[in-house]
């Protein structure tokens, strides 16, 4: 049975490429992705912080967001309609994270939307790709052309070296900043960069037609200072800094509030705010910016050495038998040799430095809140 399933999953440009360094492949969100490779999840992480990882994301959905008026702020104002964030101000060569929300103020998807001048670029995850692509084209059709990007591979390079390394294929990516966008050449490809990441550590983005993704991935990886990362590193590494995982951390369940999302909603969209509302669920969300949330997501520090796992209940004392909250990721943080985690808490007990228990395996563990990134990012701003 397994092997008729996975005989169904996608392969992205870089599947070869993956198979021939001895990538562990295994499922994930319809692909047969890279978990690690042979020097280990550990070494892939540790080796990112400290020089250079290179990512295949390209399983993530690409799309172009093309204003039927040829006015790109007509776009931005249609988005607008879907997500609570300000689209209208970001400049050209600029992105913004965003969320796609619900009636009741829950989020359908994170995504990245860039403004490339004469259209909108998105990055979306690869899980929702298929319902995104559908609900843009379902509320925007009248104003947009939704096109898919699908012939287009996804790698990310990131780390202390990232700009060096990618400087000697494309001279330009050294003026860039945190969130700058658009399309360079590289190697003497049509790509499009941003200096942006899943890490917390600078370093870059780059989309890439499918068919040149695997002669610009080997030319990155000869350089000496490069290593490909598999999904775990990713997955230990964006935990480190923060991140949340859409499906894990944020879901239809939870609003950009409880998600401790506030930094990513403009005040122009919020009460009072120049266009305030308008998107799905706003009478929630803005609510909860004016009244507060229930509930928050907060950083969790175990006080052993054991890591607490998604899934695990939290408890307010050691004996209560009633859950207050639940982890929705946690693992091992190698660059600080002890485990970290992260979940949703009563919000009067999401302060930092509060202790809390996690059940594991029938032991009640200690935790303290604690604020996040547990490693501090290093964004070339």
């Amino acid at each position: 049975m397994l092997a008729r399933d996975e005989s169904h999953l996608k392969r992205t440009p870089l599947h070869a490429l993956h198979v021939a360094r001895g990538g562990k492949m295994v499922p994930f969100a319809g692909y047969e992705m890279p978990v690690q490779y042979a020097s280990g999840v550990l070494r892939e992480h540790l080796h990112t912080r400290a020089s250079a990882g290179l990512f295949d994301v390209s399983h993530m959905g690409q799309l172009a967001l093309r204003p039927k008026s040829g006015q790109v702020a007509d776009a931005a104002l249609a988005l607008e309609r879907l997500v609570p964030q300000d689209i209208v101000a970001v400049a050209p060569g600029r992105q913004r994270y965003a969320q796609f929300t619900n009636e009741d103020g829950g989020l359908l998807d994170d995504l990245m939307v860039a403004n490339f001048g004469d259209h909108l670029f998105l990055v979306v995850n690869a899980a929702c790709k298929a319902e995104d692509e559908a609900h843009l084209r379902a509320h925007l059709s009248e104003t947009c052309v939704v096109d898919s990007l699908a012939d287009r591979g996804l790698i990310a390079l990131q780390g202390p070296k990232a700009e060096s390394v990618l400087a000697k294929f494309c001279a330009d990516v050294t003026a860039m900043r945190f969130m700058d966008t658009g399309p360079r050449k590289v190697l003497g490809f049509d790509c499009f960069v941003s200096r942006s990441g899943y890490t917390g550590e600078d370093g870059f983005e780059i989309s890439v037609p499918a068919e040149h993704a695997e002669t610009l991935v080997a030319a990155l990886l000869d350089n000496q200072d490069v290593l490909p990362i598999g999904l775990g590193a990713r997955d230990s590494l964006r935990l480190e800094a923060g991140l949340c995982l859409y499906g894990h951390d944020i879901d239809t369940t939870t609003t950009p509030v409880e998600g401790a999302l506030e930094w990513s909603v403009q005040k122009s969209r919020r009460t009072g705010g120049a266009r305030a509302g308008g998107f799905p669920g706003a009478e929630k969300i803005l609510s909860q910016f004016e009244k507060g949330a229930s509930r928050r997501r907060v950083g969790l520090r175990p006080e052993g050495r054991a890591p607490v796992r998604e899934g695990a209940l939290l408890f307010a004392d050691a004996a209560s038998s009633d859950p207050i909250g639940k982890v929705t990721s946690g693992g091992f943080g190698p660059s600080l040799n002890a485990p970290v985690a992260m979940g949703y808490l009563p919000t009067s007990l999401s302060a930092d430095g509060t202790q809390v228990f996690a059940e594991v395996r029938g032991q009640r563990l200690p935790l303290q809140v604690a604020a996040m990134p547990f490693v501090p990012n290093t964004y070339k701003r």
